[in-house]
């Protein structure tokens, strides 16, 4: 009895693993299938991303660039794992955060596909993020935005205009030449639609279709010529772009759309005369960025077309005079409006109404107006220059701008105003300018009053003192052949030597640290020192000076720290030629002696040669160091210029030399060269003298024997001069010409390179009396706005031909065709085969380095046969 009710108890206990299964059956019943799933995928989904408010926030938070990287990677991450989920609920929010690291410059490739899934979308919101990613992250260049093409189409068909719109959009910022071929007809056909909002759209992915795909251009002429009569300003925006594209593509449509210029007159007409439009008005000014439209493309019709440009100047008048000057935006009307006068051909006084408003706005207070005003100026004053010179003053105190640019444009524009009429007070401005101005302008300025001194100088009174001038305040900064030029200019000033030897002398008194005037006042004291000390200056009053006081200042520049190894050979030099002026002949042994163990080998090579002449041959030093001729100028482009002045620092072929000497101990005839200071009189195919034992008096008699200074190949030999017979070693050096004889044979120029506003031009001479050699002197100008620097040309030849390239006149090709740098090539053409030559370029041109190479095979016959 006491167990049964165990037993009860017992028995009445469920089983705990049958009532958990009962349980869950219960459950199963009672929640659907569906659910089920659903909650599934619930415990398996990530995290919900984060928005790309909170995206930016948290970037902007970022204290280091690798905390930065840190929190994009992180990033990256998760949305990679959101795009193998294909999570469709938060794509367009990743794709979205994924530009946006975009924009930051992090790689946002792998998104590409997840933008064509948003553009494939019903959803608006998620086309637009995948649109807009296909623009950023898709170009041409990849396969993959070919995929884009059908949804384009399909979109372009859209029922809602917005959604064309983003097509639109897309394919007129990114389309293939292959998509907007496919998707032309699309394109055209909503040009025709009444929807403004599309017209304007489909305007703007015209223009890129014909970028693209140029023969596609006539399938828009139709609707384009109604686009003018929209009173939408934003669909005659575009149409007047599109307008624009065509005529500067086509010819064939800039000569159709010409008929079109009084429409666009009258359009521009009410735009000026229309009342105020809340809409469209700008600074009191009604819808300028039309107006500008519109002038661009008047100025494209007008060109070189006398019937549209007549059809147009009134209009351009009516602007010109009516806009506000005191908004920027009048200014950008009014630029616009000058460029367009400018272009076309318009009447005269349009023209200098055109520049007065250039002139204006040269005394605006904004330094962009005034910077576009002075490069307007400088490309229209070679053609109105008279209308030019009425800002002159202006234009003037614009050189006195803290804007360097300004500045620099202002320099430029003043020495394109320079002319004989107003040479004096353009070169006081201009020397002042350069004694205030920046090192950075110096050699610029330096080069252009070199420039403008020679071509206005009214006398060479003035244009000596304005170099010496220059010498004076940027001696430092002058081009290299400054100095050959201005010794030129003072030899062939015969009634100016006293005055300018004087000038030079006190010039030395008070300043040797420019090195380019101490250069040319010791070589006019080794020339005319006789006339110093004797004190036969007209021009002003003259100064006392003895001899040993000249001897002084010159034997101080031998010692100086300032001077540098070039301008110790020119004082050497100088040294050695007043042995012949001066009566103090000892003093200029011992000190010519002195040098000759100098530790500067080429000083001492020179005072080995000096001594040479005072020791073996004194009765040939008046003869060799007498006053230098008159130089002709008429040679100035052939070899003769380049043996005087030698394009760099040697102004003579006959006196001593001045510049570092190249020695060549296994040619002894350069020895007799350099000691004659001729030494840039090499042959034009460099020949192997033979080598002779040195003796004590016959050395230079037997060079005199042996040598050809003609040019010619070979070396043809002179009888030689007996050795008792040292006076007539003069006429062994008249038997033979000194330098190259050239003579014109009547051989054509041609142009040789022109690119890039660089040209090169050939002309050709014959050598005499070698008529195997061809005389090639190249003039390399410049037609841009800016010089072209460190320039250098070379040139080769096959192997039957041989070539000897002289030095260059400069490295500096002066900008607008205001200077031509001329250099000599010699060419031997023994078989006289056609000659052909491939020539190299190197330039720096606008801070960029330009390199280039061109084949010439079209030389005259008259050149090499």
């Amino acid at each position: 009895m006491m167990s049964k009710p165990d037993d009860r108890r017992t028995a009445s206990r469920p089983d705990p693993e049958p009532l958990a299964a009962r349980r869950s059956e219960a459950r199963a019943q009672l929640i659907p299938d569906d659910s089920i799933s659903f909650l599934a995928s619930l415990r398996l989904r990530m995290p919900a991303p984060i928005r790309l408010r909170e995206l930016i926030r948290t970037i902007r938070t970022a204290r280091t660039q690798a905390e930065e990287r840190e929190m994009i990677q992180k990033e990256c991450a998760a949305i990679r794992s959101s795009f193998r989920e294909e999570d469709n609920t938060y794509r367009c929010r990743n794709v979205a955060k994924l530009l946006y690291m975009h924009m930051l410059g992090y790689p946002a490739h792998f998104g590409q596909l997840e933008c064509l899934k948003l553009i494939a979308s019903q959803k608006f919101t998620d086309k637009r993020i995948g649109y807009l990613g296909a623009m950023l992250l898709l170009d041409e260049r990849q396969d993959v935005h070919l995929l884009m093409t059908n949804c384009i189409k399909n979109d372009l068909n859209h029922s809602t205009q917005y959604v064309q719109g983003l097509a639109l959009c897309t394919l007129g910022c990114m389309g293939s030449s292959e998509m907007c071929r496919d998707l032309a007809g699309e394109v055209e056909k909503l040009l025709k639609t009444s929807n403004s909002y599309l017209r304007k759209k489909a305007a703007l992915c015209a223009v890129h279709v014909i970028r693209k795909v140029p023969e596609l251009m006539e399938m828009f002429l139709p609707a384009t010529k109604n686009l003018l009569s929209e009173k939408n300003h934003g669909v005659l925006h575009t149409s007047v772009v599109l307008l624009t594209e065509m005529c500067e593509r086509s010819p064939d449509m800039l000569t159709h759309f010409r008929k079109l210029v009084p429409q666009l007159v009258r359009i521009l007409k009410n735009l000026i005369m229309s009342g105020y439009s809340p809409e469209h008005d700008v600074s009191g000014i009604s819808d300028p960025f039309l107006q500008v439209r519109i002038l661009r493309l008047l100025r494209i019709l007008g060109k070189n077309d006398d019937d549209s440009s007549e059809a147009m100047n009134d209009i351009l008048a009516q602007v010109a005079t009516n806009t506000e000057t005191s908004k920027n935006v009048g200014n950008a009307i009014l630029y616009e409006t000058v460029l367009t006068i400018m272009d076309i051909k318009s009447e005269s006084g349009l023209r200098v109404l055109a520049i007065n408003i250039l002139g204006r706005f040269l005394l605006n207070n904004d330094k962009n107006i005034r910077y576009v005003a002075l490069t307007s100026l400088l490309k229209t004053v070679q053609t109105d220059h008279n209308a030019v010179q009425r800002h002159r003053s202006t234009i003037v105190d614009c050189l006195k701008d803290l804007d360097v640019s300004i500045k620099r444009r202002a320099m430029e524009l003043s020495f394109a105003l320079v002319n004989g009429n107003n040479i004096r007070g353009m070169m006081k401005e201009l020397l002042y300018f350069l004694d205030s101005c920046d090192p950075e302008f110096k050699a610029d300025c330096a080069s252009g009053v070199f420039l403008a001194a020679e071509k206005y100088a009214p006398s060479k009174r003035w244009h000596i003192d304005t170099i010496m001038r220059v010498l004076t305040t940027a001696g430092s900064y002058v081009r290299d052949d400054s100095v050959p030029n201005l010794i030129q200019l003072i030899t062939n000033s015969v009634e100016m030597h006293a005055y300018t030897v004087q000038r030079l002398y006190k010039a030395l008194l008070d300043d040797i640290s420019q090195q380019p005037l101490v250069q040319v006042a010791s070589w006019c004291i080794g020339e005319y020192g006789d006339l110093l000390v004797s004190g036969q200056c007209e021009e002003e009053e003259p100064i006392q000076v003895t001899e040993d006081e000249v001897l002084d200042v010159l034997e101080g520049l031998l010692v100086s720290n300032l001077s540098t190894p070039v301008t110790r050979g020119y004082s050497l030099t100088a040294i050695m030629k007043l042995s012949t002026r001066f009566s103090s002949v000892n003093r200029i042994k011992k000190v010519v002696s002195i040098y000759g163990s100098s530790i500067d080998v080429e000083l001492q090579q020179r005072a080995v040669e000096y001594n040479a002449l005072f020791k073996k041959y004194d009765h040939m030093r008046p003869a060799l160091l007498e006053r230098m001729p008159i130089m002709e100028k008429t040679a100035s482009n052939g070899p003769t210029e380049i043996v005087q002045t030698n394009g760099e620092t040697e102004p003579s072929a006959v006196e001593p030399k001045h510049p570092p000497l190249v020695t060549q101990p296994t040619n002894q005839a350069n020895d007799l060269l350099d000691l004659l200071g001729g030494n840039d009189v090499v042959p034009v195919i460099q020949t192997t003298m033979p080598t002779k034992p040195a003796s004590a008096g016959g050395e230079l008699l037997d060079l005199l024997g042996d040598l050809s200074l003609t040019g010619g190949p070979t070396p043809v030999p002179a009888p030689s001069v007996p050795t008792s017979q040292p006076p007539f070693l003069l006429d062994g050096l008249s038997s033979q010409p000194l330098f190259n004889d050239i003579a014109a044979a009547g051989i054509p120029s041609m142009t040789a390179y022109n690119k890039n506003g660089l040209k090169i031009d050939f002309t050709f001479e014959r050598a005499n009396p070698n008529p195997n050699i061809a005389v090639i002197t190249i003039h390399a100008t410049n037609s841009t706005e800016a010089e072209m620097t460190d320039f250098v040309f070379q040139a080769a030849v096959p192997k039957t031909f041989q070539l000897q390239l002289l030095s260059p006149s400069s490295n500096v090709v002066p900008a607008l065709n205001q200077g031509t740098v001329t250099q000599v090539i010699r060419v031997l053409n023994q078989q006289k085969q056609q000659l052909r030559m491939r020539i190299k370029l190197t330039y720096t041109h606008k801070g960029s380095a330009v390199q280039d190479l061109a084949e010439v095979n079209n030389f005259p016959p008259q050149s090499w046969q």
